[in-house]
């Protein structure tokens, strides 16, 4: 795919999905909101000691505001940004002590150096140019702000590969026009290659981890997300004819009775690659 099809694919997908979304994936996305916001911030002290109170912070691609609400929380003077109005409504809801606004990456209406820090979690790995993606983010944080990201690793971690499982199990076809970047934009996604990104759009001091923890979410919820369309996993689900998505519902039902308590929350390990850097002095 070209960088617009990706981009307009992406669009496409996530459109009237805000809450659907809220209810679902946000649960998996928002666990690395702590340690995003803190790597936003200078190191000083504990990662959880870092003060957000006055920082200017953007989020990029804010979803349905979980890192926004949690900046706000801790005092910092938020904007966020998504390029899916159903998105901006709900976070403006969720958030209204932040700034909430349409924009779609790398456009960022915003003049150069507008705030302290950036961030955007899980956000690179639905852009159809990354590195253009993380190049618009410092042009608005100012010299000596920082900027943080996640996005999901490769090889996949133990939730996400579970689908795919899944998948194999009840026989479901992948469709071959499944967005995909264009390889010259592309980059690895591995701690390696993350922090490589990010030093590649001018950033200092890159440092990249990868967090692991368990998921845990009812399986009802995990399930509405790809059953709305949403995400990679949501597209090949909804590519599958009648017979074919059944099989999938009874495989996803059989496997993860392996992760279910007894109250019907799975316990999933997964893991994000998160990586940040500062802008350095003009």
């Amino acid at each position: 795919m070209t960088r617009s099809s990706f981009d307009d694919h992406e669009r496409s997908m996530w459109a009237g999905r805000a809450e659907i979304f809220n209810d679902s994936m946000a649960h998996l996305c928002g666990h690395t909101a702590p340690a995003l916001l803190s790597a936003a911030v200078p190191p000083a002290g504990a990662p959880g000691d870092r003060d957000l109170a006055g920082l200017r912070l953007l989020d990029v691609g804010t979803g349905s505001g979980t890192v926004a609400g949690l900046a706000d929380a801790r005092g910092a003077r938020v904007t966020a940004v998504d390029a899916e109005p159903s998105m901006v409504e709900l976070a403006a809801k969720r958030v209204p002590g932040a700034e909430v606004r349409q924009a779609i990456l790398p456009e960022l209406p915003f003049p150069d150096g507008t705030f302290d820090a950036a961030v955007a979690n899980f956000v690179i790995n639905h852009v159809g140019d990354p590195a253009a993606a993380v190049a618009a983010m410092r042009r608005v944080v100012r010299p000596g702000g920082r900027i943080a990201v996640t996005i999901w690793p490769h090889p996949k971690p133990e939730a996400q590969r579970l689908w795919d499982e899944i998948f194999d199990a009840a026989g479901a076809i992948r469709p071959d026009d499944l967005p995909r970047l264009d390889p010259a934009l592309d980059f690895r996604r591995d701690e390696a290659g993350l922090t490589a990104l990010l030093a590649g759009a001018g950033l200092t001091g890159v440092t990249g981890t990868t967090i692991s923890w368990t998921m845990c979410i009812d399986a009802g919820a995990w399930w509405s997300g790809p059953a709305a369309g949403i995400g990679l996993t949501g597209l090949i689900l909804a590519a599958q004819d009648e017979p074919t998505a059944i099989r999938v519902r009874r495989e996803y039902e059989r496997r993860t009775a392996l992760y279910r308590g007894p109250d019907g929350v799975l316990a999933v390990p997964t893991a994000a690659l998160l990586a940040a850097g500062t802008v350095p002095a003009a």
